[in-house]
């Protein structure tokens, strides 16, 4: 996934449980722990937690990648394109390019997932939303629009 540094041939890259990328979006924590730098672009792969009666993301559908989620603890109310639905531990939702898919913890206990975007990139949509409020912005659906429209996604 790097190149070795005298051979330049690809190599496993171990990512401990603390090495990462964190970035703290909305009271949503993702934890990067492959992005686009670490896979040549092919996928990025995050662990995010998120405590109760947070809104991960209203639904919203992504035109040039796919999502796929995976529910590690507690539980997460997931828009499937048709309704919302409960989902626990073992669970996963595959939200494909173009279809409409969201996350919230209406639950009582944090909920923890694992995220895997093909192709990545979409890391960089977190980065600026993150650098966007650093620096004083508010989280609107105006922002959220003018971020997702970067990285070929609407808001549905």
């Amino acid at each position: 996934m790097i190149e070795h540094e005298t051979t330049g041939r690809p190599r496993p890259l171990l990512r401990r449980p603390d090495e990462g990328e964190l970035i703290d979006v909305a009271g949503v924590e993702h934890f990067f722990k492959l992005t686009a730098e670490h896979t040549g672009g092919r996928f990025s792969f995050e662990e995010f937690t998120l405590e109760p009666g947070i809104v991960g993301a209203r639904p919203h559908v992504h035109h040039g990648l796919d999502e796929y989620f995976y529910v590690l603890e507690g539980e997460l109310t997931l828009h499937n394109g048709d309704g919302e639905v409960t989902a626990g531990p073992g669970t996963l939702l595959a939200a494909v390019r173009g279809t409409p898919h969201g996350f919230r913890n209406a639950g009582t206990k944090t909920a923890r997932a694992l995220c895997l975007y093909t192709p990545a990139g979409y890391e960089g949509y977190f980065r600026e939303v993150h650098a966007a409020v650093a620096a004083g912005a508010e989280v609107t659906d105006e922002l959220l629009t003018e971020f997702r429209s970067r990285y070929r996604t609407t808001s549905g």
